[in-house]
């Protein structure tokens, strides 16, 4: 069977607030851990009144503290925004406070738009150009302590903390692939190039001291509901949501589902979210059932991470629920 993880945004609703947004999160993860599911990853983001995981080593430690089990990391943290030796530290504090659970995926991207890069690292926006850099950089704080070290991660030297590189392009790809650790790709809202990307990542692979073979785990949105109807119809919050951006407005809290997207969007718009949004699946029992196998056919994952933003926190719990009951019965 394949392994299932979870991507959480802890998504701010309308009518809601963070302190909310927590607290469905902290119980998606509880659900997600007796689901059987592997991971639960939450995604850093910056200046969208829509997201809360913005201090996303703080979510993942309240996360990890109320879980038992299932590993807890970052999808990602965006290093451009960082310092590496500060990430080194907060996860270093992480993985001493829960060990063997901390999971740290890193992307390149900043995650915001370029005045919230300014704020973030007071005017450096060239961090993404460096990441491969940084990451080496992050990489060497937590490798054992062998001599001397003028620089050292406290806690974090020596930890064996996973690292992932995160991408949505045959370039991240490439990277995983020289360094010979595993890779996540974006398909849930940037699947273009997945299958560029996947392939790149696996012809061009380094056995490490990580890795001895590529890995590649492949995200997704999921809606499952009693009938495809109903499950299109949840899923028309992240459609308004895809269609804010495409739009140029950065994501709001999330909206509550609509009966008619196409009172909503132009045909053309339509078409552009449809094609962001093609990594999904969306429908009843049995139309999941199908459309995972074929999505997990087409990609040869080696792990799938799912994410399921609903306008009802009770229904992304039933996703959940149904995903794991789908991918058990193989």
């Amino acid at each position: 069977m394949v392994p299932l993880s979870l991507l959480d945004l802890a998504p701010i609703r309308q009518g809601s607030d963070a302190a909310a947004a927590y607290r469905a999160t902290t119980e998606l993860a509880q659900v997600a851990e007796a689901s059987g599911y592997r991971r639960f990853w939450l995604a850093e983001h910056h200046n969208m009144t829509g997201i809360g995981s913005s201090a996303t080593a703080v979510l993942i430690g309240h996360v990890a503290e109320h879980t038992d089990s299932i590993r807890v990391g970052s999808g990602g943290v965006m290093l451009p925004n960082h310092a590496p030796l500060v990430v080194a530290e907060q996860f270093g504090t992480l993985e001493s406070l829960h060990p063997g659970r901390i999971d740290l995926g890193l992307g390149r991207a900043p995650g915001s738009g370029q005045r919230t890069v300014r704020a973030l690292r007071r005017g450096s926006v060239e961090g993404a150009e460096r990441f491969a850099e940084d990451l080496e950089e992050l990489r060497g704080y937590l490798r054992p302590l062998d001599g001397w070290r003028p620089v050292q991660a406290v806690p974090g030297t020596g930890l064996d903390i996973p690292v992932w590189v995160l991408g949505s392009s045959p370039a991240s790809a490439g990277l995983a692939a020289s360094l010979g650790l595993p890779y996540a790709f974006a398909a849930h809202f940037a699947p273009a190039e997945l299958f560029t990307a996947l392939a790149r990542y696996r012809d061009e692979f380094q056995p490490s001291e990580t890795l001895a073979e590529p890995y590649a785990m492949v995200a997704m949105n999921a809606v499952v509901a009693e009938t495809d109807a109903e499950a299109r119809y949840y899923f028309s919050s992240v459609e308004q949501q895809f269609l804010g951006m495409a739009r140029g407005r950065t994501p709001g809290p999330m909206p509550p589902p609509v009966e008619d997207m196409d009172a909503l969007w132009e045909p053309d718009e339509r078409d552009r979210i449809r094609a962001w949004l093609t990594a999904s699946v969306v429908g009843s029992p049995e139309t999941a059932r199908q459309q995972f196998a074929d999505f997990l056919t087409k990609t040869a994952a080696d792990e799938i991470m799912v994410t399921a933003q609903t306008f009802d926190p009770a229904v992304t719990l039933e996703t959940v629920r149904r995903l794991a009951t789908i991918r058990d019965a193989g």
